[in-house]
């Protein structure tokens, strides 16, 4: 991991799950029971497997293809809902730490996710992190082909931040953030945090694998030993 991180100008992390449990207090089924619910008010039927879906970008998905009126109308509401999530969100053990303590280093760190950039924006300032973040490639309108798996938000990142891919590296916690960062050409840390996670991510052959994120905090911290932090 040390070895890693030294080659890294540009640190690039993922939102929900590295830096917090975004739907903590307000769980995701419900999220995406409540965007089913606009659907179907608008006179739309659900096939079974998204009308039962779990996960609120199923249904952003589905709505794309319903046309544009439902795709804002979704993207909207679910824009509102990641936005009232942020607030009962739970951050992730070290995350803030090691965003800190990566800008003691004097090198480049982005927000690279397929939430709102709104709601982004609205946890920094809850936290009084904006002033460590240099950039965020987010969701910003009703598009889904620009969202992860495709590599759009991480090549944005990368460009804005004036780094090289070969010096960049992706930290995410699912199969479309290391699809994304593969397709970029950039390192990838898989941050398996949950069962059955790590095999997946093998499959994909991910730079490294990490269960923890102090795991990357504390080669960050040996840099600058005034940073504390036990995990």
């Amino acid at each position: 991991m040390a070895r890693i991180l030294a080659n890294t100008d540009a640190l690039l992390l993922d939102f929900d799950g590295p830096i917090c449990s975004v739907f903590a207090g307000f769980p995701a089924p419900v999220v995406a029971g409540q965007l089913a619910e606009i659907l179907t008010e608008a006179g739309h039927d659900l096939p079974p497997d998204v009308a039962t879906a779990t996960d609120p970008f199923d249904l952003l998905h589905h709505a794309a293809t319903l046309g544009t009126h439902e795709a804002e109308l979704v993207n909207a509401a679910f824009r509102a809902h990641e936005v009232e999530a942020i607030h009962s969100a739970e951050p992730t053990p070290g995350a803030h730490e090691l965003i800190e303590a990566w800008k003691h280093t004097g090198r480049s760190l982005a927000i690279v996710t397929n939430n709102s950039r709104t709601a982004i924006e609205t946890y920094l300032d809850l936290y009084d992190l904006g002033g460590h973040v240099d950039f965020v490639a987010a969701r910003t309108s009703k598009v889904t082909s620009l969202l992860k798996p495709s590599p759009y938000l991480v090549t944005r990142a990368v460009r804005e931040l004036a780094a090289q891919p070969n010096r960049s590296t992706l930290v995410g916690d699912s199969v479309t953030d290391i699809v994304a960062a593969k397709a970029a050409h950039v390192m990838v840390i898989g941050y398996s945090n949950k069962p059955g996670k790590a095999d997946r991510f093998l499959e994909l052959e991910p730079t490294a694998l990490v269960t923890t994120m102090a795991l990357l905090l504390l080669p960050v911290q040996a840099e600058h030993p005034d940073i504390a932090y036990e995990p």
